[in-house]
């Protein structure tokens, strides 16, 4: 085998752990959502059970702070190896083997993000990201502040805290809202 089949067989090698890897956060940051959704449920049904449990609400917003972030931190790096394999692995391979066609290199790549309804799609993510993890935090404090409008000063600080923390996230989740198309 020559330096040059060497070097290409490296690159698939990369290429096929860099997809693994991608799959595997995909799947664990799809399940992020879900274990959201249960942990909300577990949380709420225990605050509305006895009202001297309505501080339980205060949970929700460190759940959203702590889950989202996983969330977009797996978001993150399945786009980044995604962004790796168009723009610099596949120039790699392309370099090694003379193409001259990029598109066809890794073209699945690149053609799942080139379709007509990538934005639309990728903005009504952007909006269900921002419910579940930004939203429901703000709600849960809203309705905390609800049902205890007179709480202690060190309580108050902390929803303030939680409040300002799911601003940031907020605006983390669109800094890395993925909406550009094609390659």
């Amino acid at each position: 085998m020559s330096d040059q089949q060497q070097i290409l067989e490296v690159y698939l090698q990369e290429y096929e752990k860099l997809k693994t890897e991608q799959t595997q956060r995909i799947g664990f940051r799809d399940n992020l959502l879900y274990v959201t959704l249960g942990v909300f449920g577990a949380v709420i049904s225990f605050a509305v059970s006895n009202k001297s449990n309505y501080y339980a609400l205060l949970v929700i917003p460190w759940v959203c702070l702590i889950l989202g972030w996983s969330y977009l931190v797996n978001d993150e790096k399945i786009s980044a190896i995604g962004r790796y394999i168009r723009l610099t692995l596949s120039e790699k391979i392309k370099e090694h083997t003379g193409s001259k066609d990029i598109e066809s290199i890794f073209g699945w790549e690149i053609a799942h993000r080139s379709d007509n309804r990538r934005k639309r799609r990728k903005i009504e993510q952007l909006i269900i990201d921002q419910i579940t993890f930004v939203v429901s935090g703000i709600v849960a404090l809203s309705a905390f502040w609800f049902l205890i409008p007179n709480s202690p000063l060190a309580v108050k600080i902390l929803c303030l805290i939680e409040f300002v923390l799911l601003i940031i996230l907020s605006v983390e989740i669109v800094i890395y809202a993925d909406l550009a198309k094609g390659r």
